[in-house]
């Protein structure tokens, strides 16, 4: 019998865990003939997300989790996930149900075809986000999609998946330690397999994405997938150069043949100002991915377990 681990990353969501279960039960209950585990990674919260999962496990035994040493991010709970699965495939989702449990059914459903190991849920409405988030976003996809190259990028995709075994392995295979795990679903290729679902408002809790969190995420997506900013930085400093020689070239005509004074010190300000501001984008540039380089080359563990509780037998 094949065995399927729903990967259910947590921080702090003791308001609606309780809910999550019983819903996903519900739909679990509907699946014949294959092995179900949900194995939750606390993410280190702060709150009892912990304690109610235990509690969930002292009676369902399909219940498994991986407590993190300290609060790692979604990334790094997502890849300790992984490094702990014992199962013919996965299934990823958030815990906050704006991933309708009701979807894994029909994600088992094209996984059984044989056809697939990458069966990806593509959100269809965006109407529960603000105008100025839904405008980001769509820009953030055209900037990714333009600098990506052969790595094809999907909009309104994330996490929520089923992926194979083969799937699988081929993620654990990269240790990157600036991981943006939407980027490496797509990176690692095989046959993929799209399906729909809409995305419904928070039952319970407060989301754990902040704009400064949605900000590090896109520049983490960005660098990881292209070194094009560092060669936007590189033409425009030839452009600039080349404008100011040529401006150097007419001032010093003007002033030698036609007698023309050089003034303007409030342009001259303006210029300097451009020229620094352009100057710090562009080292700015520079440290971003010197940043990820010097963080790479520690090789320090991605992450720490301070407990672990899983079901041994496949």
């Amino acid at each position: 019998m094949k065995k399927i681990t729903i990967l259910v990353p947590c921080y702090n969501e003791e308001e609606i865990i309780e809910i999550f279960y019983k819903e996903m039960i519900k739909e679990i209950d509907k699946i014949k003939n294959k092995k179900i585990e949900i194995l939750f990674v606390n993410d280190g919260s702060k709150d009892e997300t912990l304690n109610i999962i235990k509690g969930l496990r002292v009676n369902d035994k399909r219940i498994t989790y991986i407590n993190l040493s300290r609060n790692y991010g979604k990334e790094i709970a997502m890849c300790a996930g992984f490094d702990n699965l014992n199962c013919d495939a996965v299934i990823i989702m958030d815990a906050d149900l704006q991933h309708p449990p009701k979807v894994i059914l029909e994600m088992i459903k094209e996984w059984d075809k044989g056809l697939y190991d990458d069966i990806y849920a593509k959100r269809t409405n965006n109407d529960k986000e603000s105008f100025f988030k839904i405008i980001a976003s769509k820009m953030y996809y055209k900037i990714l999609s333009k600098f990506s190259g052969r790595v094809e990028v999907r909009p309104n995709v994330g996490d929520f998946r089923l992926l194979s075994n083969k799937a699988i392995q081929a993620i654990k295979s990269i240790r990157e330690t600036n991981r943006y795990t939407k980027g490496l679903f797509d990176f690692i290729g095989f046959k993929k397999k799209e399906i729909y679902y809409d995305r419904i408002e928070r039952i319970a809790g407060t989301t754990k994405w902040k704009l400064i969190n949605l900000i590090e995420l896109a520049i983490e997506g960005i660098t990881s997938y292209t070194i094009a900013p560092l060669r936007i930085a590189t033409i425009l400093g030839i452009s600039i150069s080349i404008c100011a020689f040529l401006w150097a070239i007419y001032i010093g005509i003007s002033t030698l043949i036609y007698g023309n004074e050089t003034q303007g010190f409030t342009t001259l300000s303006m210029m300097i100002l451009f020229m620094g501001g352009v100057q710090l984008l562009t080292i700015g540039i520079i440290g971003e991915y010197l940043g990820k380089i010097f963080i790479e080359t520690k090789n320090r563990p991605l992450y720490f377990i301070d407990e672990l509780e899983q079901n041994i037998l496949k």
